[in-house]
């Protein structure tokens, strides 16, 4: 599958990973329909901000 993946300051790139499994009796997977971004969450991509 494709994910949105962090790998350092400033560099965040679509990723194809392995499908989510479970591998525990208490895991859980599930589907995230929407989302949105906090401008705090915005240091992640330029610590200057």
């Amino acid at each position: 599958m494709k994910a949105l993946c962090w790998h350092g300051t400033g560099d965040v790139r679509i990723d194809n990973v392995p499908d989510s499994k479970i591998q525990d009796p208490r895991d859980v997977i599930i589907k995230i329909t929407a989302s949105g971004i906090c401008g705090s969450d915005l240091h992640l991509l330029d610590p200057g901000l």
